[in-house]
């Protein structure tokens, strides 16, 4: 079966209990982390610190997004830290090819994220360096914002080129997936979901997953 993953972001969960928060979507493929320093974008949420904490106690991989300044600088910890994944900016990042080669070497998929407005073709050819392209479907920053479907053609082209290049990169779709939103992502060849209200905002985080999973496979172009 084709690749269909959730990864739950812990921005829409309760900050005061984390730890328990990721036992509550124990079966998601990852959590999603949101990593923000009130410069690249305006919001601020947690660090290195934290993160490592979060490493060890999560039952589930971490997958990490920067949305820092200077990535090539501060990336490569979160590798070092454990994390499954680690996903920078194109936008932010000063050598990205250099960045994403360091993040495999310190253990970690290496994942480049693109905003609603950056065009995808410029990094095509990034792909032979990368484990996951991440397109953002709303404005890096906030969390509980409305899907931008005018996002939909970029993610059909970057699906496309994921499909040539034969190889085993994700393709992460992150802001504004609902059960409604997740449809129409999976259709255009997106494989890796992040939802966080969307789960978190339910009463049974698990099931959420669960009906989000099943919603995408029924609709993976």
């Amino acid at each position: 079966m084709s690749r269909c993953d959730i990864h739950p972001s812990i921005l829409s969960a309760d900050f005061s209990r984390l730890a328990e928060e990721l036992q509550r979507i124990s079966n998601a493929d990852a959590a999603h982390v949101d990593v923000m320093d009130n410069h690249f974008v305006p919001n601020l949420t947690l660090g290195l610190p934290v993160v490592e904490r979060l490493q060890a106690v999560s039952p589930i991989p971490l997958d990490l997004h920067l949305m820092i300044e200077d990535p090539d600088r501060w990336a490569p910890a979160y590798a070092e830290a454990g994390c499954a994944s680690v996903t920078f900016h194109a936008e932010a990042a000063t050598a990205p090819i250099k960045l994403a080669r360091e993040l495999r070497a310190a253990g970690a998929r290496a994942g480049l994220a693109v905003r609603p407005a950056t065009p995808i073709e410029p990094y095509l050819d990034l792909l032979p360096e990368l484990d996951m392209l991440l397109i953002m479907t709303v404005e890096p920053g906030f969390g509980g914002q409305k899907f931008l479907d005018v996002t939909l053609p970029k993610l059909r082209r970057a699906a496309a080129a994921v499909k040539a290049h034969g190889g085993t990169i994700a393709l992460q779709v992150d802001g504004g997936i609902t059960e409604e939103t997740i449809v129409r992502a999976a259709e255009v060849g997106a494989d890796t979901f992040v939802a966080g209200s969307a789960v978190y905002g339910q009463d049974d985080p698990a099931a959420a997953i669960e009906a989000l999973r099943r919603t995408a496979r029924e609709h993976r172009a």
